[in-house]
């Protein structure tokens, strides 16, 4: 996996995550088959966050009653996901199957376009917030399928900071864009961002280009 050179910055290339982001771009892909693709992304990237988390030896017995070494993940049961309705809502199932004790938390957020007046900046809504809360032992993860401008996760964070500050926090993410990650980290340079693709630029409307539509839309119709 390739950081692309940017700190705390994590990029899926393996062909398998790679092929099923080619077939989210494409316009002519179907509505399951879009929310199925983002379950399928949310599985490796939590199979990622997991190879980024400490790992500690374990002895155990085997059936044959021989002693075996392996390994144990102990944060493992200490992840909160935080789940961005609606577009993260099959990202965050497929990050369940690798972390299913998660507790979990969810924001309703939306960007309000119609006062969008260009740049970096949306006017953030917020209509639905809950969030459990936090000691300082857990690795929160917040799943939104784009990271565009920044305006949303770092709404989000800044809601998170708000219950507790995490041992570590993370974004999982389809698709970033670079101006987004640099703004983030110029408020949070601790937060790690897992993404599949880091594409080239933002239009007018602010939506990620070539990108892959609006992620919402197309999972839920």
């Amino acid at each position: 996996m390739v950081g692309e050179s940017l700190p705390n910055v994590y990029v899926l290339d393996h062909p398998y995550a790679q092929m099923v982001l080619t077939r989210l771009r494409d316009k002519s892909t179907g509505q399951i088959e879009f929310r199925k693709g983002l379950v399928k992304l949310g599985r490796l990237i939590g199979f990622e966050i997991a190879r980024h988390l400490p790992v500690s030896r374990k002895f155990v017995t085997t059936p044959l009653e021989v002693e075996a070494e392996g390994v144990e993940i102990p944060d493992i049961d200490n992840i909160v996901l935080i789940t961005v309705l609606r577009a993260a809502m099959p990202l965050a199932e497929g990050l369940l199957k690798i972390f299913p004790t998660a507790r979990q938390g969810v924001v309703s957020a939306r960007r309000v376009e119609e006062t969008y007046t260009g740049g970096m900046d949306f006017e953030i809504e917020l209509t639905y917030l809950r969030i459990p809360r936090l000691n300082g032992s857990e690795i929160v993860i917040i799943a939104d399928p784009m990271l565009a401008t920044g305006s949303t996760m770092l709404k989000v964070v800044e809601e998170v900071y708000k219950v507790g500050k995490p041992k570590r926090l993370m974004f999982a993410t389809v698709i970033s864009t670079k101006q987004g990650i640099s703004r983030v980290h110029t408020v949070y340079p601790e937060i790690e961002i897992f993404t599949v693709a880091i594409d080239e630029k933002l239009n007018e409307r602010g939506f990620i280009v070539p990108g892959l539509g609006d992620a919402g839309d197309r999972a839920f119709g």
